[in-house]
Parts: C-alpha cells; structure tokens; sequence
C-alpha cells in the first residue's frame, strides 16, 4: 500500500504541544509515512516537548537567534521549509495556529503546489494588530490552505465568512485537548519543590501567566498592581508566576512583587507536564494566553482573560472565560468576584468545554486519509 506523506512544520513550544499528539497518531499508523520538520523558533522550550513526547524530528532548522526580528525568523523559516519539502516531496503540509512558522511554512508550501493543512484554523479577533503578528499569520494563512481543520462551530462561521469553501472545512475539536488528558495525574509530584510546598486545598492559589507584546508596558504594569491588591484584599490568595524568559517582563516582576514573596511565588518556566498538572490544582487561572483559554475548561477551571478582546469567543459565551481588560480595577473587580463569590465560580467550573473531548488528533488522521488515499 502507497503511504501518504504528512509533513508536520512547527517551531515553538505551544505549536509542539498541539502537534505532538497529531505526531503521534501518524506515527502509529501504518497507513502513513510521517516526516517531522522543527523550525525551533523556541529552542529550548521546543527540545523541553519533543523530549516529553519522544519525538525525534528528521529535520531541524534550528533558526533561534538572540536578538531576531519577525523578518529573519519569516526569511530563514520559507528558505528553510522549501529546500526540506523538494528533498521529501510531501503529499501534504500540516501547520499549527498563527506563528511565524506556521505562515512562512504554509507560503513555503503553497509555492511548491504541495496542499496545507492547517490545525486550529479559523480562531479570529477581528484585529490586524492583536494579536500581532499572530492575527496576520492565521489569516494568511487560511487564504492558501486547502484542508482547515476548525476546532469549533465559530471557527468555521469565520471560515465560511470569509469565503472558504465548506467542503473544506473539518470541525475536529482542538488537539490540545488530547495533549493535555493524556499528562494530568492527580497524584503528580513537582518537579519545581516550590509548587509541592503550596497549600492547594486551603488557599485559593492564582495561576498568573502574561507575556503577549501587546501588553507590555502600561498594561502589564496595571496586571502587577491588580495582583498586589487582591492578594492584600484577600487574606487566603497566592499567585504562582511563571515567569516568561523575556528580560523586560522578569525585571517588572522582581520590581513589583519583590515585597511578596511569601503569598506571590515567581518561578521559571515550567515544562509541560508540570505546568498542566498545575493548571489542574489552581483555584483561578489568569493568562493572556491563547491556549491556556482552551485547556483550563477541559480541568474545571474558570479563565481571566488579560486582554481587551479574544480570538475564542466560544469560550466567553459557553461561561468557562471573563474577558478581564487590562485595566486595574477591572481585573481586580472580576477576580474578587471570583476569589469570594462561591456562586460565580461554580458557574465557571460547571460549564462545558467548547473545545472538544479528546479526539481531535484522530478525526484529523481519517480526514486527511479520506481526501489522500
């Protein structure tokens, strides 16, 4: 039997999370020949993920420099993605979400006449500019992809708006799903000894994660003084802190909560596994991130969102996210609600998840076999 070549392209650490599990399936099926190319757009983060999920890519661009711009990250990802696919002539490209990558190995694709996949096609915030560049690239990319594997009923009334043809569209549910069920073990012991050292069953712990360019500055500044004062209002609140390895954002953070260090935890990084087995025991999660808005409800955990608008509004509507704004008082009135009103909370914890059951990676298999066997 003749194997269809899929060619999966990825290059940060939430596109590995996403694809991995994708990876995965198409290496157990033997109806496929599955070719990994990594951009490593994040190096270290990305190598963290192929590591947890042992997968060894046939080629690695290892683009990552100190220092680079969206231009050299484009022009070394398209130079790179098209001399890969004219030595293994895929029968297929697949890319993930909106990165700098996924565009660029899409164009590197379209200018081969190899079709696209695109995994978690259709999310929109109506803003060129926010997310930037991201809104840009998801956009571009949708315009040259021939199979569009939408995670939700919005995400393909985006698609069909802007004129995509239905027969192209797949309604999957989203892979991080699957990625995030197959790691979360009630009984997870950390890795980082701060976290086994937290309270998780009589405080109220905060999960805080916020990097996005957008909110640099004066709306990250606002985030910061929101969390000082709720954890000055609130008596039984922590925050655990991630902290993103941009140094601007580390600086601000030292520079605010330096006097908190017993109630607002500052902490690397966290591998994967670690940081969903975190989301797990959190009370409250507040992020600026896409995906977290995805992955939270699928544990019963109710999402603040630090951002003005959201590219998952299914999440806002289904009641498993608040749009919070980056404005002080907003933030702060939002999760007081949350942090003392048992009722609201509950509202969050018991809606259902828009974003599937865990077997996206297993409908996207069959849809591509179905249009390439």
């Amino acid at each position: 039997m003749k194997k269809i070549k899929v060619m999966s392209v990825f290059g940060t650490r939430p596109e590995a999370i996403k694809m991995a599990p994708l990876v995965k399936v198409l290496e157990n099926d033997e109806r496929f020949d599955s070719i990994v190319c990594v951009t490593a757009q994040h190096r270290e983060m990305l190598d963290s993920v192929l590591k947890m999920f042992k997968i060894k890519p046939q080629y690695d661009l290892n683009i990552m420099a100190h220092g680079q711009t969206i231009v050299d990250i484009s022009n070394k990802v398209l130079k790179g993605v098209d001399e890969i696919i004219k030595i293994c002539n895929p029968h297929i490209v697949l890319v993930h979400g909106d990165t700098s990558t996924t565009f660029n190995a899409a164009l590197a694709a379209f200018y081969n006449k190899v079709p696209v996949g695109h995994i978690e096609a259709g999310l929109r915030s109506y803003d060129m500019y926010s997310p930037f560049p991201e809104e840009g690239n998801r956009k571009l990319t949708g315009v040259i992809t021939t199979l569009h594997f939408a995670p939700t009923k919005t995400n393909e009334e985006n698609l069909l708006f802007e004129g995509i043809n239905k027969e192209k569209i797949y309604v999957t549910g989203n892979t991080v799903i699957d990625a995030l069920l197959s790691v979360v073990d009630r009984n997870h012991v950390f890795e980082e000894i701060v976290l086994n050292n937290i309270d998780f069953e009589n405080k109220k712990i905060i999960l805080l994660t916020t990097h996005r360019r957008e909110n640099w500055g004066d709306p990250m500044k606002n985030i910061f003084n929101a969390i000082i004062e709720l954890v000055n209002r609130n008596k039984d609140v922590e925050v655990v802190f991630p902290m993103h390895k941009n140094p601007s954002i580390r600086e601000l953070a030292y520079k605010y909560f330096n006097e908190y260090k017993q109630r607002i935890h500052l902490i690397e990084p966290l591998e994967y596994v670690e940081f969903a087995n975190l989301m797990a025991k959190v009370h409250l999660i507040m992020t600026d991130s896409g995906g977290i808005q995805e992955e939270a409800p699928a544990l019963g955990k109710p999402v603040m969102v630090l951002r003005t608008e959201t590219e998952r509004p299914e999440a806002v509507e289904s009641g498993t996210v608040k749009l919070a704004g980056v404005e002080k008082d907003r933030i702060v009135n939002v999760a007081d609600k949350l942090i003392n009103d048992k009722k609201a909370y509950e509202s969050m914890t018991q809606s259902a998840n828009p974003y599937g059951d865990g077997m996206a990676c297993s409908r996207i298999v069959e849809i591509i076999a179905e249009n390439f066997m």
